[in-house]
C-alpha cells in the first residue's frame, strides 16, 4: 500500500508544484511572450479556473471510469499542457495550455485522495490521506522554489515548464503501472455536488475563504514584482524566500489541527484572518528589504495555510453526512480564488502598483473576517438549541397543572 501512497503523493505533489511554480517566473513568461506582466498573470489565472471549474464536472464525467483510466487521462493532459505551455509563442496557446494543464490536474488531485481513502484500512486512513495531501503541502516548500530555480539557473522560464512537465510523467507512469485496481465511488450527479452552497452556512463559510485566498494570492501571483526590492530582481534568492514560505506553510497546515481541538475553529480562523490582514497591510515597507520580507512570508505562510484546516473543520462540523462534498467545495473555491487573484492582481498593477498590492489584498482578506463571523453566527444559532422557559409548577393553577400531565 505504501508504494501507492507514495507514487499518489508524488502525482499531487506535480499538480501542486505547477499550481505555485508560474509565479516564480512570471516575468521571464512576460518577456518571452513579448506582453505586460499583468497579460501574463492569465497563465496563472487560466490554470487554476479550470481546476477549480474542471473538478466538480470531471468527477461527475468520470464516475465510472477505471481507476488507472482515470489517472492517465488526467495526467495526460496535465502533461501535455505543460509540454504545450512550454512550446507556446504566443500567449493565447500559453492560456490555452495552462488551462488543459489545470484540467488534468483537478483530474489527478481528487482522484489521488479517494484512491489513498479506498486503499486504506480504518485503522490506517488517516495517515494514507495525510501522505498523499503531504504532496500538496511538499510543492509550497520544495516543488516550487524548485521550479523557480531551474528557471533562474538556465535562464528560461521554458524549462520550468519542463521540469514539471516531467513530474508528471514520472508520477503518471508510476500510477499507471504500481497502483493496484481500486473500487471507484459512486457517481453523484452534479447537482448533488454543489446543493450544500445553499445552505448558508456553508456558503459563507466557502466566501470567507474566497475573500482571503483571492487578497492572498493577489501578492503570490505578482509576487516576483512585489518582492524584487528585497531579492534584487535575483531567481536565486526569490527560490530561496519561496522555500521560506513553503516551509512555513506546511508548518501552519500541521499546526492548525492541534489549535483547533483545542480552542475550537472560530477563534483559529479569526486569530489568523486578522494576523493575515496586517501583515498585508504592512507589505509595502516590510517586502523593501529581505529581512522583512521573509518575515513577511513566515507570517504569510503560517495564517494563510493555516486557515485551511479550521476552515474543513466548520465545513465538517456544519453537515458531517456531506463532508466529501464539502471537502471537494473547499479546495475548489481556493482555486477559484487564485483564478480570481489573476484578475485583482492585474487591477492592483495598474492602479497601485506591485508594492502595495498587499494594501488591496489586505482589503479583501478584512472581507474575509466579516463573512468569517457571520458565519459563525449563522452557525451558532442554527446548531445551539434554545432552552425552554422554565415555570415552577407550584405557581401555576390545579387545573392547568393537571392538563399538562396529561
Amino acid at each position: 500500500m505504501y508504494r501507492s501512497l507514495l507514487v499518489l503523493a508524488l502525482g499531487t505533489f506535480a499538480v501542486g508544484t505547477d499550481s505555485f511554480v508560474v509565479a516564480g517566473v512570471l516575468p521571464e513568461a512576460a518577456a518571452a511572450l513579448g506582453v505586460p506582466i499583468g497579460t501574463a498573470g492569465w497563465l496563472i489565472t487560466a490554470y487554476a479556473f479550470a481546476y477549480a471549474v474542471g473538478a466538480p464536472v470531471m468527477a461527475t464525467v468520470t464516475a465510472g471510469w477505471p481507476t488507472r483510466t482515470v489517472f492517465a487521462t488526467g495526467f495526460a493532459a496535465f502533461v501535455i499542457g505543460n509540454m504545450a505551455t512550454a512550446a507556446a509563442q504566443d500567449v493565447g496557446l500559453a492560456v490555452t495550455a495552462r488551462a488543459l494543464a489545470g484540467l488534468g490536474g483537478a483530474i489527478v488531485t481528487p482522484t489521488a485522495v479517494a484512491t489513498a481513502a479506498a486503499l486504506a484500512t480504518d485503522a490506517t486512513r488517516g495517515r494514507a490521506l495525510a501522505t498523499v495531501m503531504g504532496g500538496l503541502s511538499a510543492a509550497t516548500a520544495l516543488g516550487a522554489p524548485l521550479g523557480t530555480f531551474v528557471g533562474a539557473l538556465t535562464g528560461d522560464w521554458r524549462a520550468t515548464m519542463g521540469f514539471v512537465s516531467l513530474l508528471g510523467i514520472a508520477a503518471g507512469v508510476g500510477i499507471v503501472v504500481l497502483l493496484p485496481a481500486t473500487p471507484r465511488p459512486p457517481a453523484v450527479p452534479l447537482v448533488t455536488r454543489l446543493a450544500p452552497v445553499a445552505d448558508g452556512r456553508v456558503g459563507l463559510t466557502l466566501a470567507t475563504t474566497l475573500f482571503v485566498y483571492t487578497g492572498l494570492y493577489t501578492v503570490y501571483s505578482f509576487i516576483s514584482q512585489s518582492l524584487d526590492r528585497a531579492t534584487g530582481g535575483s531567481g536565486a534568492v526569490l527560490a530561496g524566500l519561496l522555500v521560506v514560505w513553503g516551509v512555513a506553510s506546511t508548518a501552519g497546515t500541521l499546526v492548525s489541527g492541534g489549535l483547533v481541538d483545542r480552542y475550537g475553529n472560530r477563534r483559529v480562523i479569526n486569530t489568523a484572518i486578522a494576523v493575515a490582514a496586517v501583515n498585508f497591510f504592512l507589505l509595502p515597507w516590510t517586502s523593501a528589504t529581505l529581512p522583512g520580507a521573509m518575515a513577511a512570508l513566515v507570517v504569510w505562510g503560517l495564517t494563510g495555510w493555516g486557515l485551511l484546516a479550521p476552515q474543513t473543520h466548520r465545513l465538517v462540523t456544519v453537515r458531517p453526512s456531506a463532508a466529501p462534498l464539502l471537502s471537494g467545495l473547499a479546495s475548489a473555491t481556493v482555486y477559484v480564488a487564485v483564478s480570481a487573484s489573476g484578475v485583482t492582481g492585474q487591477l492592483g498593477l495598474a492602479l497601485v502598483g506591485p508594492y502595495r498590492l498587499g494594501v488591496v489584498g489586505a482589503v479583501l482578506i478584512v472581507l474575509g473576517l466579516v463573512t468569517a463571523e457571520a458565519a459563525h453566527r449563522l452557525i451558532s444559532r442554527r446548531t445551539i438549541p434554545r432552552p425552554a422557559p422554565t415555570v415552577d409548577p407550584t405557581l401555576l393553577p390545579a387545573d392547568d397543572t393537571t392538563r399538562g400531565e396529561r
